[in-house]
């Protein structure tokens, strides 16, 4: 096959890159590796290129979870450089660069119907913009919005923008007495809590960390994946309440970037941990949380939302995004 560009989904934890054919989002020699294990971006793009024993491709479009300026600096691992300098660096003659949620956003348009998980049935409603939200390393959102008709840059069967947002990194507002608790722990720790330092995996050890305290409970879990393993089984308490606040928090967190955003075409929630949590967030009180904005309520609780149950979403936005004018 001929191989028109390389793709790639940085993340906090992993780099995902792939080849694509031009014009197509089909992705071929998926390869994931650590962030960790690489002083920077293009010793990773090199040794994806080497692993295939190819040559490198003129043509990239990668998509970073940090905000996307003339530089790239990574939020959550130590990758940092600037886009010019290393767009000569690796001799590109295109480097298409996206914010991880962008090219999240532009992924959802590409979704088959069984990547597609109902968390809440609704009605998505036409010409209105859809909400992209997902805790991973970080809690990334997104939205994406419809276009005129004459506007070039687009993507899909219908017209879409996506807009990247720092949304992950608004404040923190418990609405209960267990989350007070939980907020009180934290705010002694970090100073001002954002919503991402719950949302995300470091957020789950957080949480249940905070929780132990409050009940006085012995730690016996110490990662993100035990806590989650323990409350996906039910063998530890302070684990499913851990992850049982951490599906309620992340709902009304959800119901406030729809109110935010109008985005009543429909909610996507994206990143790492909820397909491994896909049981326990579907009998969660995530929907309750969502439509709990009082007179709001009925706003919230009539937008779709679907879990994104897709293994490379950003691979494919950052494939759709190489036949767009301008992102």
């Amino acid at each position: 096959m001929n191989y028109y560009a390389l793709v790639g989904d940085i993340g906090g934890t992993n780099a995902r890159f792939a080849l694509v054919a031009k014009d197509s989002v089909e992705l071929h020699h998926v390869q994931v590796l650590s962030c960790a294990d690489y002083p920077n971006f293009d010793a990773a793009y090199l040794h994806y290129y080497a692993k295939l024993g190819l040559k490198p491709l003129p043509v990239a479009s990668i998509s970073f979870a940090c905000p996307v300026t003339t530089d790239i600096n990574m939020t959550n691992n130590h990758w940092s450089f600037n886009i010019a300098a290393m767009r000569q660096r690796l001799a590109l003659t295109e480097f298409k660069v996206l914010n991880d949620f962008t090219a999240m956003a532009y992924g959802t348009l590409a979704l088959d119907a069984e990547d597609k998980i109902s968390v809440q049935p609704g009605s998505a409603m036409q010409h209105s913009p859809r909400l992209v939200i997902g805790p991973g390393t970080g809690l990334g959102v997104a939205s994406l919005v419809p276009v005129p008709a004459n506007a070039s840059s687009v993507v899909g069967e219908n017209r879409w923008q996506a807009v990247a947002t720092e949304g992950g990194h608004v404040s923190f507002a418990p609405l209960d007495s267990l989350q007070i608790q939980i907020w009180q722990i934290l705010q002694q720790q970090y100073g001002r809590v954002s919503v991402e330092r719950i949302l995300c995996g470091d957020g789950i050890l957080a949480l249940y960390l905070a929780i132990c305290k409050i009940k006085r409970s012995k730690v016996l879990l110490d990662s993100a994946a035990q806590i989650t393993a323990a409350a996906n089984d039910s063998s530890n308490f302070e684990a499913v309440l851990s992850m049982q606040s951490f599906c309620c928090i992340l709902g009304a967190v959800t119901g406030d970037m729809v109110l935010a955003q109008g985005a009543r075409g429909g909610v996507y929630l994206c990143g790492g941990i909820l397909p491994r949590v896909k049981a326990f967030l579907l009998k969660s009180e995530f929907s309750a949380a969502m439509a709990n904005k009082g007179r709001l309520r009925d706003y919230t609780s009539s937008v779709p939302v679907w879990l994104c149950n897709s293994e490379y979403p950003g691979l494919l936005g950052a494939a759709a995004a190489l036949s767009m004018k301008s992102v």
